[in-house]
């Protein structure tokens, strides 16, 4: 009995051992095993756990952001709240899962951009129409582009000087519950920003708007030594690099990437292309992730990509190669149900978000694993 025991002590040693260095090796080649995904609806939150337990934990995902918006019963700005939204003990569940896995959880709120999607107006413009950058661009009762008021999403006025106390206790209402050292602001695609009819923002440097907005932000996450993370679609020019007017910036915002403080994390996402502008945003002096979607061709592109850099950089950039992020555009419960096979996109074909995360991560364990 003696022999049969210390035999188990020294299997599950070794077990031990042999996962903490794989779990080492992972986490030198990768630091960052991200998914991005909108927050669950509260009828999605079971089966959100159950994927985050049975899908996200045994890829070794470290890093969960969750696109929350206003789907949370938020107690600062109950007049901001979706109809149907997360409670805090839904979000419990969603946090206990998490943290039962290591799994850090990043929730997103979209600030300064997307204030509208289509013809509909989102909450805070719903509710602060005094907050609209762009007042005299009225929402039409049927979406187009291109329009002639060049309209993509409306955005909210960053010197308005009501804006940031609303903005602020948000912010710090979805940190506490959700437990976290991060917020994500989105802050991509600004098409409107020193709009020329704003009485504030008119004839003032469009870059400078945009990290003065930027640095407000960080600065108060900051007071609470949380980080802020967004996309960095804004902080890259568009015309110059040929990378075009979504993924990078044509009105100038891009010179804002001088301005702002360098402990913000950028997610570089780029759907159709490996373009390697994350080598951009190290030599700038930024953490930086890439970002794919749903090419998953592109996606193992961007994972060797990825890992090249790190294996291959000075050790000063080195580091600041944090890793890889799938990011998912639709609904969890529209994502769950493409990814579990109940309703399949045949136009699609192999170009889907599930896909293309079931890829990158098959990618990631194979280069791990060599």
């Amino acid at each position: 009995m003696r022999k049969l025991f210390h035999f188990r002590v020294l299997f599950f040693f070794f077990l031990f051992v042999k996962t903490t260095l794989a779990q080492t090796k992972l986490d030198s080649l990768l630091p960052v095993r991200g998914f991005c995904i909108a927050a669950p609806q509260v009828k999605q939150v079971e089966a959100f756990v159950t994927f985050i337990n049975e899908e996200l934990a045994p890829r070794q995902v470290n890093t969960l952001i969750l696109r929350v918006d206003y789907n949370y019963q938020f107690e600062s700005h109950p007049e901001l709240r979706d109809s149907i939204a997360l409670s805090k003990r839904d979000v419990r569940k969603l946090v206990n899962a998490c943290q039962k896995h290591g799994i850090r959880i990043i929730p997103q709120i979209n600030l300064l951009g997307h204030q509208s999607w289509a013809s509909k107006t989102e909450n805070l413009l719903r509710v602060y129409p005094e907050f609209d950058e762009t007042p005299h661009v009225k929402m039409p009762e049927k979406y187009v582009w291109p329009n002639a008021d060049g309209l993509y999403c409306k955005s909210y006025c960053p010197l308005h000087p009501g804006v940031h106390k609303v903005v602020f206790e948000l912010m710090d209402e979805i940190c506490d519950v959700f437990e976290t050292d991060a917020f994500h602001a989105g802050m991509d695609e600004v098409f409107y920003i020193g709009d020329a009819k704003c009485p504030r923002c008119a004839g003032r440097d469009k870059a400078e708007l945009f990290a003065g907005e930027l640095n407000e932000l960080r600065n108060h996450l900051a007071l609470k030594n949380r980080k802020l993370w967004i996309w960095g679609d804004r902080l890259i020019d568009g015309k110059a690099t040929g990378i075009g007017e979504w993924e990078g910036s044509y009105n100038n915002t891009h010179k804002a990437i001088d301005l702002i403080a360098k402990d913000v994390v950028i997610c570089d996402w780029h759907y159709e292309r490996p373009d390697q502008t994350a080598v951009y945003f190290a030599m700038k002096g930024f953490n930086v992730i890439t970002c794919p979607w749903r090419k998953p061709k592109i996606a193992v592109a961007q994972t060797q990509d990825m890992i090249k850099f790190r294996q291959t950089a000075t050790k000063d950039m080195r580091p600041r190669y944090f890793g890889m992020m799938q990011t998912v555009w639709s609904g969890a419960g529209p994502f769950l149900d493409e990814y579990y096979g109940v309703k399949v996109n045949e136009k699609a074909g192999e170009n889907t978000a599930s896909n293309c995360f079931k890829t990158m991560f098959e990618e990631i364990k194979k280069v791990s694993e060599q």
